[in-house]
């Protein structure tokens, strides 16, 4: 190789270093600005985690009353109505329906609260907080997750015994009876106007027996709290869904009944304090295949 040959080697092995040295400035330059993309993006995906959790904060904690300071729902009212061949009372009279009533009414649950209930308080003078609770049953907790007792500017809890003259599954029903010489149905109602009214979308009464409870759920929305409730249908409509319980051919069943604010429930927030609430109870009996009894 003379030496034209090998300074032309020599250039073009410069060149490729040149080549190669400046690619890879490029390639660091390049490296450089995707880590400072990556920053910015890391940062905003951070801040957007950040605004998402505040979000989820305020929106699982809008829901429970925050002025404590004020009154409860109150002025409560509730009686129960019972359909065909189906008897209740807040005491138990064994297998003689005769002693049985058609009706309950509130002042029969004010006696059960002066005496069984454990309290001095009338339907009235009862409060209800906001709670929670995913069974319908104890323990129901607080929006801080203590647990609370019945009856006292808390939620009602009250014990009843359901009869029948034969054996059937017992519903709710939205159903109109005639009774005691006035129409019956299952309704949650209010006088309270504005937004106090939503108070009707707020509460749950639950129905236990044997251990379970099914929870009634008026004008039902989002399922919460891990609930599984239950909205009542058109008339006359019934399914395996909506039973409550099953009673025996004249075998008395000790059922308890609760009615509460539930906490985690959208509705109930401020807006619904000192609200008044109406609630009407009608059950129906049907036979296995959910066919009411006539």
């Amino acid at each position: 190789m003379d030496n034209r040959d090998l300074n032309n080697v020599q250039d073009n092995n410069q060149q490729l270093l040149e080549s190669i040295q400046k690619t890879q400035v490029q390639l660091v330059n390049e490296l450089n600005r995707l880590n400072k993309v990556h920053a910015r993006v890391k940062r905003r995906t951070t801040l957007l985690v950040a605004i998402i959790a505040v979000l989820i904060l305020i929106t699982g904690t809008m829901a429970w009353f925050t002025l404590n300071s004020f009154s409860s729902v109150d002025n409560i009212t509730m009686e129960i109505t019972t359909g065909i061949e189906l008897r209740v009372d807040t005491v138990n009279h064994g297998s003689d329906i005769s002693q049985y009533k058609k009706v309950i009414t509130n002042e029969m649950i004010n006696g059960y609260l002066a005496g069984a209930g454990g309290t001095n308080k009338s339907l009235t003078d009862l409060k209800l907080d906001p709670l929670t609770t995913p069974s319908g049953m104890d323990p129901f907790k607080t929006q801080k997750g203590g647990t609370v007792k019945a009856n006292s500017d808390t939620y009602l809890e009250y014990k009843v015994f359901f009869i029948a003259s034969r054996e059937m599954w017992v519903h709710l029903s939205s159903d109109t009876a005639t009774l005691e010489n006035k129409q019956a149905t299952t309704s949650v109602t209010t006088t309270s106007t504005g937004t106090k009214a939503d108070v009707v979308r707020a509460v749950r009464v639950s129905f236990e027996s044997g251990g379970s409870a099914a929870i009634y759920e008026p004008n039902k929305g989002n399922p919460v709290a891990g609930q599984k409730t239950f909205d009542l249908g058109s008339p006359g409509t019934y399914s395996n869904d909506t039973r409550l319980f099953h009673l025996n051919e004249k075998q008395p069943l000790e059922v308890t009944i609760r009615l509460w604010a539930e906490g985690e429930d959208p509705e109930c927030d401020d807006d619904v304090q000192e609200a008044n609430l109406n609630v009407a109870l009608l059950f129906a009996g049907t036979d296995d295949a959910n066919q009411p009894m006539s």
